[in-house]
């Protein structure tokens, strides 16, 4: 990530860390390596509470570390932003892909079956292009 001046981290696991950007959006960066499903169900439902208390409808998903999701995971992440959408709450995630190949299906695969939640996705190659993104948002 580029440096930040003013984020705060808001919650840390082995799965990664989420911040609080000053300008209004939750940054949720992976970090590499192996994860479990109750950490990876934590680290979201942690941004999730993070965008529901500051009252914020944007992310910026840092998964350029990430290793690929598996079934599972993939099958929970689009379960749970699907139940989001139950909660009226829209949210606008720009995604910095993720640097393996694998990964980056992985997630393609789960943005494509998670277009029918409450999150409206877009994918990047670089953090500069999905901040600009962001930033244009409402």
């Amino acid at each position: 990530m580029l440096p930040f001046i003013g984020v705060r981290i808001y919650f840390e696991n082995p799965v990664g860390r989420i911040l609080e950007h000053p300008q209004g959006y939750a940054v949720v960066e992976f970090h590499a390596g192996k994860r479990n499903l109750s950490e990876l169900q934590a680290f979201l439902r942690h941004a999730g509470q993070l965008l529901q208390r500051r009252s914020w409808n944007k992310l910026l998903g840092d998964q350029r570390l990430m290793n690929l999701f598996t079934p599972e995971e993939s099958q929970w992440i689009v379960n749970y932003w699907l139940t989001r959408s139950n909660q009226g709450s829209d949210v606008y995630g720009a995604v910095i892909l993720p640097h393996d190949v694998f990964a980056r299906l992985s997630v393609s695969q789960v943005v494509s079956e998670a277009k029918a939640a409450a999150m409206t996705y877009r994918m990047f190659d670089s953090e500069e292009m999905a901040q600009e993104w962001l930033m244009q948002l409402p």
